[in-house]
């Protein structure tokens, strides 16, 4: 298979899974192809053919989508192949999940997440570097500490 036949197997793979991975949300959400269309500010056509594969959205598109889903942009960019998953955490999956809460709400709260993070790891690095010392004198400091005395 030559390369550009390869690579358009690929576009259309991520196509078809960012399209059927809408179109589950879009049922959960119990909202019509229609609905969703309009929510999100694309065609009708547009939004159908997205959910069959035959499109592949940008990223503008899917952040529409995603705002109109009430889901996370993230997480449909890491389903287009457009962004690389990032480490796994309990936290930041209950946070991008949460349908209580705003896209704005979820980015503040992953900013305050991340910062927490990176704050303690810089510490834990900080204490993993500080020499150990030992609370024990040698002989030279108590020989230094006696000389001082006697004067």
């Amino acid at each position: 298979m030559p390369q550009d036949e390869k690579l358009a197997a690929v576009v259309s793979n991520a196509a078809q899974d960012i399209g059927s991975f809408i179109r589950t949300q879009r049922e959960a959400a119990q909202v019509s192809v229609r609905q969703l269309a309009e929510k999100a500010g694309v065609s009708n056509p547009y939004l159908s053919q997205i959910e069959r594969g035959l499109r592949k959205p940008s990223a503008d598109v899917l952040s529409q989508i995603a705002k109109a889903l009430r889901v996370s942009a993230e997480v449909l960019y890491i389903r287009a192949g457009i962004l690389e998953p990032s480490e796994k955490s309990e936290v930041r999956d209950a946070i991008i999940t949460d349908t209580a809460i705003t896209e704005r709400q979820k980015q503040v709260l992953l900013d305050i997440y991340t910062s927490f993070c990176e704050q303690n790891e810089a510490v834990r690095i900080q204490a993993d570097e500080e020499p150990t010392t030992d609370q024990t004198p040698t002989n030279h400091s108590l020989t230094e500490s006696n000389n001082h005395t006697n004067q």
